[in-house]
C-alpha cells in the first residue's frame, strides 16, 4: 500500500509520541553486520583509489545528517517532526526521523547514485540542434530522488509504520522536491567540483553536523 500524504490522525501522533530515541530495547547483531558492510564498501573504494565514490558518499551522507538534525529540531519545537521512524521497524533509532539501517543505507546512496551515471559525467541528454540538453548528473539526481520518494511512500504504508508522517501537507511530493533532490544533487555534483571547493563543501557540511550533534544531543533538543 502506498501512502502519499500524512493523515494528521491521533494514531500517527501517538506513534510518534511512543518513539524511544537511542533506546537499546530492540538492539540486535544486524547492527554490527550492516556497519561491517559499510566499512568494507568504503575501504574497498579507498583501496582502489576511487576517491570520487568517497566524495559522493560523504557529500550525500553529510547533507542527510543536516536534514535529520533539522527534522529533529522541528519535532522539538513544534511537537512533531516532518517524518519519524517507529520503534518496531528498527534495531536502533539515532534521531527521531532516522534509524540505524536507514542511515547506513544513506551512507552508501551517494556512491550508488554516482555509479549509475554514464562513465562520461559530462554527458547531456536531449542535446543537439542547438539545444544544450539536460546534464546526466541532474537527470540522474531527479531519477534517484523520485525512486526514493516513491519507496518512502511504501514505507509509510507498512504495517509496522516504518515511516510516520503526521502533517497532512507532508508527503511524497515535498519529500521528493525538498529532501531527495538536494541529496542526490550533492552526490552527483560534489565529486566533480574543483578540489578546493569540494574540500570546503565537505568540511563545512561535516563540521556543521559535528557541532550540531555535540550541542543539541546533550541539551536534549534532539
Amino acid at each position: 500500500m502506498l501512502v502519499f500524504w500524512g493523515d494528521g490522525s491521533q494514531a500517527a501522533m501517538d506513534l510518534v509520541n511512543s518513539i524511544q530515541v537511542r533506546s537499546t530495547a530492540n538492539f540486535n547483531w544486524t547492527f554490527i553486520f550492516i556497519l561491517a558492510v559499510v566499512f568494507y564498501v568504503y575501504w574497498s573504494e579507498i583501496h582502489n583509489k576511487n576517491y570520487d565514490m568517497i566524495y559522493a558518499g560523504l557529500a550525500l551522507y553529510g547533507v542527510h545528517w543536516l536534514y535529520e538534525i533539522g527534522n529533529a529540531v522541528i519535532g522539538h519545537v513544534t511537537g512533531y517532526p516532518l517524518w519519524s521512524v517507529s520503534n518496531e521497524s528498527t534495531t536502533f533509532i539515532l534521531l527521531i526521523g532516522v534509524c540505524w539501517e536507514l542511515s547506513m543505507m544513506f551512507s552508501l546512496a551517494g556512491m550508488i547514485s554516482l555509479k549509475m551515471l554514464p562513465e562520461d559525467r559530462s554527458t547531456r541528454y536531449f542535446s543537439g540542434n542547438g539545444k544544450k540538453g539536460i546534464s546526466c548528473k541532474f537527470a540522474g539526481a531527479l531519477s534517484m530522488a523520485l525512486l526514493f520518494a516513491l519507496f518512502e511512500s511504501f514505507l509509510a504504508g507498512t504495517s509496522n509504520h516504518s515511516f510516520i508522517w503526521v502533517y497532512k501537507w507532508w508527503g511524497v511530493l515535498p519529500v521528493f522536491i525538498t529532501t531527495y533532490v538536494p541529496f542526490f544533487l550533492a552526490a552527483n555534483y560534489v565529486p566533480d567540483m574543483e578540489p578546493a571547493k569540494r574540500k570546503r563543501f565537505l568540511v563545512t557540511v561535516w563540521g556543521a553536523v559535528a557541532l550540531l550533534l555535540i550541542v543539541l544531543i546533550p541539551t536534549g533538543v534532539i
